[in-house]
């Protein structure tokens, strides 16, 4: 079979999706599945009933003997609960069954789950309930149930339930306020749409599993910079290497059958360093399939005696790892309502929403930051290509003319589009695009979407997701408030749109956001510059925030209160394992390492003055006098840093000790990670006992 035919065969093979469906599901009960999908309604148990027979049929055709609700956690991993089809009928035989109550509800045990308090250790039942707006699938000889998870109160305890609750706050205020532009139109659903760029690295899992660090962590706590990294930026976009390139068709393979729409692959800035895009989809259906990507990444790496390494920066003095999530708004008459038209200036659905959109990002900046707020991400924000930790928009020159001749009521002439020439007679002009891209913003217009750039590469898009969904329709309500009493609907639109771009217009910056001078700029504006997760996560439960989350029905307000505590503790015990991970890998073998050399030196020295007194020794003595007061101070710094993790505070406040992590743990622990990379440098390959970046880096 041609690949032409074998490709779109093995297209969502695993995946029982719509056209799946329609071939095992009766007809009745498809059509009763999709009313409940337009109408919210729950399925009714005849038609779960038929499904799930539809469903454990084709599991069993492709090899499935068990079946799990598959649901993400506030863990931020996917988690499985697995039975088998098996049901005894008597006279010791069984028969594979499957019913609609086993597919619409599970009880997966809920105490070994973070909560946030909302569950105490000893109440353990939970609920899992499928989600049939998302298509169940097969894993590693499983039928995967992509659902929901919720405590026996019926708290959400998942990420995916405040998506699918923000999907439909952003909807229901997006359909009224078309609705007053021309109810002609009939555009029954407004969609997120989210396209997640996933980065990750790439190592030789040899060299891997002698890095305790690594296996422990995620990243490198140790290391000093090879003499070559990414400064001549030969591996972007370069020839991809044999051992990569098979793992990459690999993956696309596994992606494929699982029906992800696994599209552009490349090798990114750093060395080891590469990138998987897929195409746009719906937001719900990208934030399960990315969590996907990610599992299926490591496993497939596996097999390549690989190993995926998805934190956000794994080595310093590199580029970091990031996930740009590519989000915008799509009606189901297919227009995309961030797409500006040929004349933007002229677009007022575009204006509008655009300055939505500027506004709520401007007025929720602190939640949008905590979105992305966590340990991992903190060593990344900021430096190699990674936006800094200040929220802003980047729009381009055109769409900066639109809103500076809005804003000063002047008239917009509109930009004469250009034309690149290439310089090759063969080679067709290139039209210019008049929004060009900037890596350094948090919030970058593309086009017709929004880049926002500053997810880590290891973390869930359901929290950033629901968080820009839910700010757009918390501005979209209130412009709905206003125009629908207008009495005259042009100029109340006019006057609205020009109100929140000068209101709102200090969140707009096109520049570098590199330079200090715009963290002087951002200042001056009165924008937040939450540099670190502790600094950014109090503002998590601003009044402001908990009114935003708990009026569109997103979160509770306990719900809410569970995750700012999940998310602080979560902070926490990554600190505290990285530090202890990094206490013992010096008492065990660093301090050891540097002072057998030190002994080999000093042993060369005593033989060389036996043999010949008048020689000076010079790089021994050197050599030997530096590796000795390095290690004296490594081993006090160390001793520091081990009394520290002895002495965090105990019962305080879970910022209070949050703060304790960040202010005096992570300190003590740069401190140690100073002096032991300097030890790297003079100690002897021979006797370092790690693998060097140099390994590391350029070993795949």
């Amino acid at each position: 079979m041609s690949e032409k035919d074998r490709i779109p065969e093995l297209f969502g093979s695993m995946a029982f999706n719509e056209g799946t469906m329609e071939q095992y599901v009766p007809h009745q009960a498809m059509e009763v599945w999709r009313d409940c999908l337009k109408s919210g309604k729950p399925l009714p148990l005849t038609a779960a009933n038929d499904i799930a027979e539809a469903m454990k049929t084709w599991a069993l055709e492709h090899g499935a003997t068990h079946f799990t609700h598959w649901f993400q956690p506030l863990t931020g991993i996917t988690a499985e609960k697995h039975d088998s089809f098996i049901n005894p009928i008597g006279g010791g035989k069984i028969i594979m069954d499957f019913s609609g109550k086993e597919l619409v509800c599970g009880e997966p045990d809920a105490s070994s789950f973070p909560s946030g308090g909302l569950r105490a250790t000893f109440e353990a039942r939970g609920y899992s309930a499928w989600d049939p707006t998302a298509f169940a699938f097969i894993k590693d000889g499983s039928l995967c149930i992509p659902t929901v998870f919720c405590s026996y109160g019926g708290a959400a305890l998942d990420k995916k339930t405040p998506l699918l609750r923000s999907n439909e706050a952003v909807n229901r205020e997006a359909v009224k306020l078309l609705h007053l532009f021309d109810s002609e139109k009939n555009v029954g659903k407004v969609t997120p749409q989210v396209g997640p760029e996933q980065e990750y690295f790439l190592i030789d899992r040899e060299l891997y599993l002698k890095r305790e660090d690594l296996r422990l962590c995620g990243r490198a706590l140790f290391g000093s910079k090879p003499p070559k990294g990414q400064e001549l930026d030969d591996h972007y976009f370069g020839a991809i290497r044999p051992r990569v390139a098979a793992f990459m068709k690999e993956l696309d393979e596994e992606l494929w059958k699982l029906g992800v729409l696994s599209k552009t692959k490349h090798n990114e800035v750093a060395p080891g360093q590469h990138e998987m895009a897929p195409i746009y989809c719906d937001a719900n259906t990208a934030n399960d399939q990315n969590q996907l990507v990610m599992e299926t990444m490591k496993k497939v790496a596996e097999r390549h005696g690989l190993v995926c390494l998805l934190h956000e920066k794994p080595f310093a003095g590199v580029n970091g790892s990031g996930k740009h999530v590519n989000w915008s708004l799509s009606t189901d008459t297919g227009e995309n309502l961030f797409s500006p038209g040929k004349t933007p200036s002229q677009n007022a659905v575009f204006l509008l929403f655009l300055a939505a959109f500027v506004k709520g990002v401007d007025e929720y900046q602190e939640l949008l930051r905590c979105s992305v707020a966590f340990a991992g991400n903190d060593h990344r924000l900021g430096a190699q290509e990674a936006p800094p930790a200040i929220i802003s928009v980047f729009l381009g020159s055109e769409l900066q003319s639109i809103i500076d001749a809005i804003v000063g009521e002047s008239d917009y002439t509109e930009t004469e589009r250009k034309t690149l020439r290439i310089g090759v007679d063969v080679l067709p002009s290139i039209p210019q695009d008049t929004t060009d891209r900037n890596r350094t913003s948090p919030v970058a217009f593309t086009g017709n979407k929004f880049e926002f750039r500053m997810p880590g590469s290891s973390q869930s898009i359901a929290g950033p997701v629901t968080v820009l969904n839910t700010i757009m329709a918390e501005e979209l309500s209130r412009f709905y408030a206003v125009l629908k009493e207008a009495p005259d609907f042009n100029k109340a639109l006019h006057d609205l749109v020009r109100k929140a771009f000068v209101e709102h217009g200090r969140i707009i910056f096109n520049g570098n956001g590199y330079e200090e001078a715009w963290v002087e700029e951002a200042a001056r504006r009165g924008l937040a510059n939450l540099r670190n997760t502790a600094e950014a996560l109090p503002t998590y439960v601003l009044p402001k925030n908990v009114e935003l989350m708990t009026k569109h029905g997103v979160y509770t307000k306990e719900e809410m209160f569970s995750r700012h505590e999940i998310h602080m503790e979560k902070y926490r015990k990554v600190i505290h394992i990285e530090a202890a991970t990094m206490v013992d890998m010096v008492q065990h073998e660093i301090l050891n390492a540097a002072s057998e050399y030190e002994s080999k030196l000093c042993e060369t020295m005593l033989r060389k003055h036996e043999a010949a007194p008048e020689l000076p020794c010079h790089v021994e003595k050197s050599l030997a006098n530096s590796i000795g007061i390095l290690n004296d101070k490594l081993l006090e710094q160390t001793v520091t840093l081990k009394t520290a993790l002895e002495t965090a505070p105990v019962g305080a406040s879970g910022e209070e000790e949050m703060r304790y992590y960040h202010d005096v743990v992570a300190a003590d622990m740069d401190a140690v990670r100073d002096t032991v990379d300097r030890l790297e440098t003079l100690t002897a390959g021979k006797y370092w006992p790690y693998p060097t970046f140099y390994d590391l880096l350029f070993s795949v």
